[in-house]
């Protein structure tokens, strides 16, 4: 049965994700590909880590939920499946405290932090049936 098939059309679809934004202007180019006028075996050095904010959101119908930022003493950090749940509990689960989630489907991407088992339950517990996700309801 394919996705589309699976749920239903009266259904809101909540997409989800984090994005590293750096702060002196590099652009995240991890799904980027392109061909360089110079040599691409030269040598560019850069600093292994900028100043960057990791950003996570999400989107539906109803609106926009974030921006929450991942940080822990004003520094930013990697999110950890600790630091997930910790947003969808007590970031996620109040903004929808006015939305009727019986016919919200989240949608994640395979993060390791989003598929943990632990961040699994607590998304199955918020959308019971409703989870798009590697290991979810509809994969």
């Amino acid at each position: 049965m394919r996705i589309l098939e699976q749920i239903p059309t009266v259904a809101v679809l909540l997409n989800s994700d984090e994005a590293h934004f750096h702060l002196n202007g590099a652009v995240n180019k991890q799904n980027f590909r392109y061909w360089a006028e110079r040599n691409p075996r030269e040598l560019q050095e850069q600093p292994l880590h900028s100043l960057r904010v990791t950003v996570w959101c999400a989107v539906a119908d109803f609106g926009v939920i974030g921006p929450y930022f991942f940080e822990e003493g004003g520094a930013t950090v990697t999110v950890t499946s600790d630091q997930y749940i910790e947003t969808l509990e007590t970031f996620l689960r109040p903004k929808l405290d006015d939305v009727d989630t019986e016919d919200v489907w989240f949608q994640q991407d395979r993060a390791t932090a989003h598929t943990a088992p632990r961040s699994l339950r607590v998304l199955r517990e918020m959308f019971p049936g409703h989870l798009i996700s590697l290991r979810g309801d509809v994969e």
